[in-house]
């Protein structure tokens, strides 16, 4: 095991005197960018840094030592990894000062940005749903037979997420060729190790995994850059994942406001001796391979580049503020280009037409992979991909273990490495598992730095099944308040084919809810050949002139019923379809035409999506408004597994009562 008082040993074996020079370089220079940055954070010239100081030799030893063409997915502390790649020093201190230089467009600050040129990947502020993510990147290459490794770097403290188990648990079962880094410095924050985990070492954590696990010194540069060396050639060729142990310490803060009065002072002054610039620098001189003319030499050309770039970033101007640019940016284009349907169709229940878009869609897009529990040989738990392994194979099928979070990274990981994603929640409600993914990395990818993600989430929702509180939710109100997703909600079969196909060709995520209590109990014909349906365009279900109802899916239905039951009400039914985008123009001429509306939907009435639709309303038709705009949802309750209790709950049975009052205003 090692410690803070194991010597480092630096062993060269067959390494030539050009990559040991090249190796230095690489480790001296994010050293040198860091006393700089540390001057500049005094001066007030950047706002916050995270400093690596005495880690370096992790990042610039992984980065070294895998392809240019791997995928890297760093932390706070991995300067190395980004100047190891080459990045330009410029567009790296732009990118620390929110300058349009940089790679986020001034959206987003240090380390939390990727760039598909240099192949990394940047974390997010939660630490752990990377890790998903280059489970994701990895199967990509996987199944195109790329030979690839990928890298995922988590401090010590990153290991108590259940993104890390989840994501080493999938790589394991799915052998993915992925190396997570630990680097193990002590702390996380302030916190020590002795008050985060009981483990020892954390190869340990291996063995549950049933993986390898392999320990270096995270000091020393060498011990780095050879153990992913021969374990990058043994994965590309037989892919599994491994944990590298990176034992080392942190020499400063978390980040410098945070200071160091926390942490023992003779654990710097003992860490202080195993330096991994001074120590690498001295065994170099040992070895005749610099001298100190060289070193001076080097050290005046980082020198020079890092003030040259630095003036380049402060002439920079700031982000020009574009609001316009801003909401364009939310999303990554896409032209939609309608597929007519054809004239062949056939009786199908919503629950067939989903399964039939679903096939046709992986007919259409090869690189198109399926991920949910039990979608594989067993068809899900409700049967819509029965019979889709026979069709497509496992690879493009797959299986998942009960780890949302993972797989949603998987899914954002696949569309970073060219795939297409579909990930499927056995039920809505437990997508609460995995909206970290969701709403932080999928919603704000192409916003921050321009990644789209291609991913498809499947959200069996809703009551009226007598399921209970955990499998009868409707949450789409969760992810219609997050700008950077789109949604649909189909009421009809027609609509759920025709916009799940048009959720596979846009390049956006899309959360597209299909109702449970729909599956089998509305039919409709629907064309058999593929095609497609806008999103933002909402569907006129029945024309009047007395009211109009908005509401989407099962709330359709609700209203329909509720119309047969009232002749004598000449009402417009506008079936929304998608909510985001939401078709105001269908809504607002509806409303100007009436002058009356009540907005249904089966959620609960408080926060739901139906009082934003009643503020546009508001805001927009007041003039034309005759009554006050009503809403009808559900109790503010959870939903109850009692089949009375649950109607009690459910917005349907205030529905008649709540027109007779709007009709009689």
């Amino acid at each position: 095991m090692i410690t803070a008082e194991s010597p480092i040993v630096f062993v060269r074996k067959k390494m030539s005197d050009e990559l040991l020079l090249q190796l230095y370089r690489n480790i001296l220079l994010p050293r040198m960018i860091e006393e700089k940055m540390l001057i500049l954070l005094r001066q007030g010239k950047i706002a916050k840094w995270f400093s690596g100081i005495g880690q370096e030799a992790i990042a610039v030893g992984v980065a070294s030592a895998m392809d240019s063409d791997e995928y890297l997915l760093p932390m706070h502390r991995n300067l190395g990894l980004f100047t190891t790649r080459g990045i330009p020093l410029n567009r790296l201190f732009s990118q620390f000062t929110g300058k349009p230089g940089g790679f986020t467009k001034g959206r987003d600050r240090s380390f939390h940005f990727g760039t598909q040129d240099y192949k990394i990947v940047g974390m997010i502020s939660h630490l752990g749903p990377q890790m998903g993510v280059a489970d994701g990147i990895a199967l990509a290459g996987k199944l195109r037979k790329e030979q690839k490794s990928v890298a995922v770097f988590s401090g010590d403290g990153g290991t108590s997420e259940g993104d890390f188990h989840e994501s080493i648990n999938v790589a394991a079962v799915w052998d993915l060729p992925v190396i997570f880094v630990i680097e193990n410095n002590g702390y996380g924050l302030s916190t020590p190790s002795n008050e985060q985990f009981r483990c020892q070492q954390f190869i340990d954590k291996a063995i549950g995994y049933g993986i390898e696990g392999v320990q270096v010194d995270g000091n020393n540069v060498l011990a780095v850059y050879d153990a992913v060396k021969q374990i990058t050639e043994s994965i590309r060729k037989k892919p599994r994942p491994v944990i590298l142990e990176c034992v080392t310490f942190r020499m400063r803060g978390h980040e410098e406001a945070s200071g160091t009065k926390y942490i023992p002072k003779e654990l710097f002054e003992v860490w202080g001796k195993k330096d991994p610039v001074n120590n690498f620098e001295r065994y170099l001189i040992q070895q005749k391979v610099l001298t100190q003319d060289k070193i001076e030499s080097i050290r005046n050309e980082f020198r020079e580049e890092i003030e040259r770039c630095l003036e380049i970033t402060f002439n920079e101007s700031n982000p020009p503020v574009d609001t316009q640019q801003e909401l364009n940016d939310i999303y990554a284009p896409f032209h939609f280009v309608q597929s007519e349907a054809g004239s062949k169709t056939s009786e199908k229940r919503l629950i067939d037409a989903v399964s039939d878009g679903l096939r046709q869609a992986m007919q259409k897009h090869s690189n198109l992979v399926l991920m949910g529990q039990d979608i594989a040989e067993y068809g899900g738990v409700f049967k819509i991909t029965e019979g889709f392994v026979n069709e497509f194979g496992k690879e493009r099928v797959r299986n998942t273990p009960l780890c949302e979070s993972a797989i949603l990274g998987s899914g954002f990981g696949l569309s970073i490495n060219g795939c297409k994603a579909m990930v499927e929640m056995q039920f809505a409600d437990f997508v609460s598992e995995g909206i970290t993914q969701i709403v932080n990395n999928f919603a704000k990818s192409h916003y921050r730095w321009g990644q789209h993600a291609d991913v498809v989430v499947r959200m069996p929702t809703g009551a009226q099944v007598a399921a209970g509180p955990f499998h009868s939710q409707s949450n789409e109100a969760w992810f219609f308040h997050t700008p950077g997703l789109k949604i649909a909600y189909p009421a009809f079969p027609y609509d759920a084919k025709g916009l799940l196909l048009t959720a596979f060709e846009d390049p956006n995520p899309v959360m597209f809810f299909e109702h449970k209590a729909l599956y089998r109990s509305v039919s409709q014909q629907v064309p058999d050949d593929y095609y497609t349906i806008p999103f933002g365009k909402a569907s006129l279900i029945r024309e009047g002139n007395q009211l109009s109802i908005i509401s989407y899916g099962l709330g359709v239905h609700w209203a329909l019923e509720a119309l047969n039951e009232l002749p004598e009400l000449s009402a417009d039914l506008v079936d929304l379809r998608t909510l985001n985008p939401l078709d105001t123009e269908t809504i607002f001429n509806s409303v100007k035409k009436t002058g009356k509306v009540l907005v249904l939907h089966e959620d609960t009435i408080t926060g739901g999506i139906g009082g934003e639709i009643v503020a546009l309303i508001t805001e927009n038709c007041f003039e034309q408004l005759d009554a006050p705009v009503m809403r009808v949802g559900s109790l503010d309750t959870p939903v109850p597994m009692n089949a009375e209790l649950e109607m009690n709950f459910l917005g349907k049975k205030r529905l008649l009562e709540k027109l007779d009052a709007l009709i009689s205003f």
